[in-house]
């Protein structure tokens, strides 16, 4: 046991040695005789002094831990993320270069290490003496953080400037190249910890344009009520859930390539032109328009190119060469109409093929068919013959169709037409057709009162219902009587 105690200390021993602390890495590579190599560098009018090379600290690790120099400059650009090497150059980019860019070791105070708070209050000070020094010129994520700590420490901001003015009053009286020094290494530290904002997808999403509620919530509303009926949760499945009642009636109406297609189908497909391309009996329908139009080969392009998009890679090259010798070679079978560079662009890319190498002339040959064609399809005795022809879904009556958004447009133009068109209102007229009906409604309610007082206490009756009875029926009579009087009293008539 002894010797398994002796034994297991000595593997503690050697496995401590051979670990080492970052912290101590640094200082094995700012020794003089052993470390990296450092000389002083002049950056534009200031001499920088130990400045390193990005291609000495990678080559300096490589030999230290006998690794390769792609596994050297990862571990160098992890302690350049900490913040132990700091770049003089792009210091917003920290990644090691393995090239002549410069470097320097962080001084030992702004090191992780030694787990300093990193308070909003400094910052502050940090900020507000850069922009004394740089007179109101700063960066722009700089400028928007002073902004926003001058709004949320406004109650200490006359303590905040005044500790800048003091740390750069001290800061001048010191030589040019120990403020240059330490201005970079302040401002390194706080690269790494106040970070600029450096996501491609939050910066695009800043600069993409805003839009009003009313247009956004206008537009979701159009969509919400175009497809409504067609909503499997706001509507009921027609003409039933085979889930629920084993009827496969909706499976054989809805099939990919039935014949005979549904009213709400063929509805769906006028909603835009990917509601018709997405469906395939829509698709064969709308072939069978460009096939009379002798436009086809669109068609067919559009599809050759989603088939190679979504298609297997092994077939790929084979595929691209047959859209080639069909499509786009001079004097191809069905060869297409796109403009000169598109055509350059595509053919350039299918020495080279990949999946999306035809995406170019796809979308071209897409809004041409887009503006073009389907405009003309809808208005075609193709497209009516089958809407002709579609079959009613069972309890389809009871269901209100959705309307065109074409449809739609077209009320309300003729809502506006009927609108300007129509002449000034004659307030005389309609004053004097109130007055009469309003007269006359006061003249039913009070001999409606009348009758039933007089049959309830006057009429000699053997019952009580029985009177009610016959109020109910005289006050039917009466109802009936004025109404005509209404009618014919009216100014319409």
């Amino acid at each position: 046991s002894k010797a398994r105690l002796a034994s297991e200390g000595r593997r503690g021993t050697s496995e401590s040695q051979k670990s080492i602390s970052v912290e101590a890495l640094m200082l094995e590579m700012q020794d003089p005789a052993s470390g990296v190599k450092s000389q002083t560098q002049r950056l534009v009018i200031t001499t920088i002094p130990h400045a390193l090379s990005g291609e000495d600290i990678v080559a300096w690790i490589a030999s230290r831990f006998k690794i390769d120099a792609l596994d050297a400059q990862a571990f160098g650009t992890v302690m350049v993320a900490f913040g132990y090497i700091y770049p003089l150059q792009d210091h917003k980019r920290l990644i090691l270069k393995p090239d002549a860019s410069l470097y320097r070791f962080q001084t030992p105070y702004f090191w992780p290490a030694q787990q300093w708070p990193v308070e909003d209050t400094d910052y502050a000070i940090y900020l507000a003496k850069r922009n004394i020094r740089k007179k109101g010129v700063l960066e722009l994520h700089e400028q928007e953080q002073y902004n926003n700590l001058h709004k949320w420490l406004n109650h200490k901001w006359d303590f905040i400037v005044m500790q800048a003015k003091e740390q750069y009053r001290a800061g001048k009286e010191r030589k040019k190249p120990d403020r240059v020094v330490f201005d970079c290494q302040e401002r390194a530290y706080w690269v790494v910890h106040r970070p600029p904002v450096r996501i491609i997808f939050t910066q695009q999403c800043i600069m993409r344009p805003r839009v009003k509620s009313s247009v956004s919530i206008g537009a979701l509303v159009k969509y919400t009520t175009t497809y409504k009926q067609h909503d499997p949760f706001l509507a009921p499945c027609l003409p039933s859930s085979p889930w629920l009642t084993d009827d496969a009636t909706y499976w054989t109406l809805n099939m990919p390539n039935v014949e005979v297609p549904t009213k709400m189908r063929v509805e769906r497909w006028t909603f835009s032109f990917g509601e018709l391309l997405s469906d395939p009996r829509g698709r064969d329908d709308f072939r069978l328009f460009l096939k009379k139009e002798f436009s086809g080969e669109n068609l067919a392009f559009w599809e050759s190119c989603e088939d190679l998009k979504w298609g297997t890679a092994a077939t790929m090259n084979e595929k691209a060469q047959h859209i080639y010798k069909t499509f786009l070679a001079r004097g191809a079978p069905r060869w297409i109409n796109i403009d000169g560079k598109t055509m350059e662009v595509t053919v350039k890319g299918l020495k080279h093929p990949h999946r999306y190498v035809l995406d170019a002339a796809q979308t071209h040959i897409f809004m041409l068919m887009k503006k073009d064609s389907y405009g003309r399809y809808l208005k075609s005795p193709v497209f009516k013959e089958t809407q002709k022809r579609a079959v009613l879904e069972a309890n389809a009556r009871k269901r209100r169709p959705s309307l065109s958004p074409i449809v739609l447009r077209q009320q309300e133009e003729e809502q506006r037409a009927k609108m300007a068109a129509s002449g000034p209102v004659d307030i005389t007229q309609v004053m004097s057709k109130l007055e009469k009906h309003s007269l006359l409604t006061q003249l039913f309610f009070t001999f409606h009162s009348f009758c039933r007082f007089f049959l309830l206490f006057k009429c000699k009756l053997t019952s009580r219902d029985h009177a009610w009875v016959a109020c109910v029926l005289i006050s039917a009579a009466c109802h009936h009587t004025c109404y005509h009087l209404l009618f014919f009293c009216s100014p319409s008539v």
